[in-house]
């Protein structure tokens, strides 16, 4: 059963940031299949800090990190330049200095990442 984050009393909401292709998408797809009320947060386009409050205002937030090198790969593009990689750290910087988890999923995969988030929920709340 799938739970809407915007309408989950009851739930916990778990919010998902981090940069592009970090795997954020992937990770709130597979929590909602399994019942969690969880949803990206697409962060890294706001230069207002808190942004990941205003959006979703999780009860419990995840930060996925992936390097530069890969999310280009991920995307098929170029390495981006070393200014945004730079601006995407400041914008992003709030909410990982307030996740209640850190992943560097540069190299897990889709399936490691969703074991390592079960395996912290599991001993964060009661599901």
């Amino acid at each position: 059963m799938s739970i809407d984050p915007d309408s989950a009393a009851g739930h916990s909401v778990i919010g998902i940031v981090g940069p592009c292709s970090s795997g954020k998408s992937t990770l709130a797809r597979y929590l909602c299949s399994i019942g969690y009320a969880a949803k990206e947060i697409v962060q890294e386009h706001s230069a207002a800090p808190a942004m990941w409050r205003q959006i979703t205002n999780p009860d419990i937030l995840i930060y996925l990190d992936v390097s530069f090198e890969v999310a280009a790969l991920r995307e098929g593009l170029s390495v981006p330049s070393s200014w945004w990689a730079e601006e995407r750290d400041v914008r992003l910087a709030h909410a990982r200095a307030h996740c209640d988890l850190y992943v560097n999923t540069t190299s897990l995969s889709p399936d490691e990442v969703a074991e390592r988030v079960r395996n912290f929920l599991r001993s964060f709340t009661s599901h």
